[in-house]
């Protein structure tokens, strides 16, 4: 029964992740200059049960502002719906096809309960997607979260490291994920200024409403805008085991990750007692284990801590592909029961079983991926002088990744071009035009690695366009995303192509694009 548990334990994870992400390349006609709507709960929203400070109790508070409170800026309030008249007849109500998604409200309190070593934000408007009559679109948020519990066994003080949103717009059939990071310095209710990736443990602790699920998502609305439905949670050892269930996962490694790695005395339970060794993985296709898709996910000696936000949804790709070749996903309506004791989560097997034939369609280019960036969406700060956290930066850019990531993909005009691109190595590195396949995949674009060229002595990488100019734009991006010199693109118009880019990778072939590391061979 273990194996058989251990077996299914990816299938929820993978659902979430992937089985929503059965996108259709096209919007439908007219949705393709969406807007983003503001808006709070009006007034006479119902309440909920919100306890003290330090005590739980069984008394109801007011989750919105009183009538004496400002909204937050740029919030505007949703209109009540027009009543027909009494004579006019009122259609018979559909059944919906998916549960309504749960109702999301602010925190009661907007003033901290201590001093603050800086000023509290204004809450975030609650963004919505809307499309071009202004209606919004119906979005389902799922986050999913990995926590560092496992390290300090019977530890209640766990921090949430992995925080990863998952948007599937019902609307147009489009999916988005963004990574939040867990230094981030925001506002969580009834405590006041602290790392995002505390909010959870400290709902526990206070026995705040739905615990530490209720106040990570409240923290998510307040600072971020953005509402969130349901959510799924694994420690280090449940990820571990995921991974090695589906027989561990290959992952096309675009940047080299150095870091620390136990190799001696790493499970006997004594502090001080493991042996430690420098671990690099170059640049190249790899099959990890769990235990080294663990180190991937969490390494940072050589990058930034927001570059793992991208390897752990590089991650969870992969986990889907390993899981859906393995025939887990269709066994989910039947296991449901022993799988949710594993993977602790609320989401409805009823929400669930509609998403199962998606993932089995899922194409790996048809995901938008949003990451916050250092200097760019956040600015580094120490609230004491010794430690470092990051600050929303001043000039709204978070607010415009928030926007970008709940609107519908963006990045249609690649699928609607349907670029034919076949990518050869030209290099004796293993596995680059694999790489290099999956770095354009991200970008909404559907290559294909042939292999070995007929030559791999390229010193720089080369670009033949075929389609005389006519997808010109598809070869500005391209050009863009390889690194490929101007002088190193061939215009060969041929009516008669079979493909429309060949791309020939040479040695000086750069997949860390856009990507803040430093290069191991230069570290001591």
């Amino acid at each position: 029964m273990l194996r058989r548990i251990h077996v299914i334990v990816p299938a929820l994870m993978v659902l979430f992740v992937s089985s929503v992400f059965l996108i259709p390349p096209v919007l439908p006609a007219g949705n393709a200059s969406a807007a983003l709507q503001a808006t709070v709960p009006p007034t006479n929203t119902p309440r909920v049960t919100i306890p003290p400070t330090n005590t739980p109790r069984a008394t109801t508070a007011p989750l919105l502002p009183t009538a004496t409170d400002t909204p937050p800026p740029s919030a505007t309030w949703t209109p009540s719906p027009t009543v027909p008249p009494t004579d006019t007849p009122t259609p018979e109500p559909t059944e919906p096809s998916h549960l309504p998604t749960p109702t999301l409200y602010y925190p009661p309190d907007y003033t901290p309960k201590q001093p603050q070593p800086t000023a509290i934000p204004t809450a975030m408007p609650r963004l919505r997607s809307t499309d071009e009559t202004g209606a919004p679109y119906e979005l389902l948020n799922i986050l999913l979260i990995g926590h560092d519990g496992a390290l300090v066994p019977n530890d209640p003080n766990f921090h949430t490291d992995t925080m990863i949103i998952v948007s599937i717009n019902r609307g147009t059939n489009t999916v988005s994920m963004i990574s939040l990071p867990r230094d981030l310095y925001v506002y969580i209710p009834n405590w006041g200024m602290q790392r995002l990736n505390q909010a959870y443990w400290y709902g526990e602790a206070i026995g705040w409403t739905d615990g530490g699920w209720g106040m990570m998502r409240q923290t998510i609305l307040y600072n971020f805008g953005i509402e969130t439905h349901y959510y799924a949670m694994v420690d280090f050892d449940g990820f571990e085991e995921i991974v090695d269930a589906v027989g561990g996962v290959t992952i096309a490694v675009d940047c080299p990750i150095l870091d620390d790695i136990c190799v001696e005395n790493c499970d006997d339970g004594i502090a001080g007692n493991e042996t430690w060794d420098k671990k690099v993985i170059d640049v190249g296709v790899h099959h990890m284990d769990g235990d080294e898709a663990l180190w991937y996910a969490r390494s940072r000696e050589n990058t930034i801590d927001f570059d793992r936000g991208r390897r752990q949804q590089q991650l969870l790709r992969a986990i889907w592909a390993a899981s859906r070749d393995a025939g887990i996903i269709t066994q989910l309506p039947d296991l449901w029961d022993q799988m949710t004791s594993v993977v602790q989560t609320n989401f409805p097997l009823t929400e669930a079983i509609p998403l199962i034939p998606l993932a089995l369609s899922l194409e790996p280019n048809s995901i938008e991926n949003h990451f916050f960036r250092k200097n760019v969406e956040t600015v580094a700060w120490s609230p004491d002088g010794v430690t470092n956290v990051q600050l929303p930066h001043p000039d709204g850019g978070m607010q415009r990744l928030v926007e970008n990531f709940l609107s519908p993909p963006t990045h249609n005009r690649l699928v609607l071009e349907n670029a034919r691109i076949d990518i050869w190595n030209g290099t004796e590195n293993d596995g680059w035009d694999i790489v290099a396949t999956d770095r354009l995949a991200w970008e909404g674009f559907a290559p294909h690695p042939a292999g070995l060229a007929a030559q791999t002595d390229y010193a720089d990488t080369v670009i033949y366009d075929y389609t005389g100019n006519t997808k010109g734009s598809s070869l500005n991006d391209l050009v863009k995303l390889l690194n490929i010199k101007p002088e190193n693109v061939f215009p060969d118009p041929d009516p008669n192509r079979t493909v429309d880019f060949e791309i020939i990778l040479g040695a000086n072939y750069n997949s860390c694009v856009n990507r803040q590391w430093i290069d191991p061979a230069t570290m001591n």
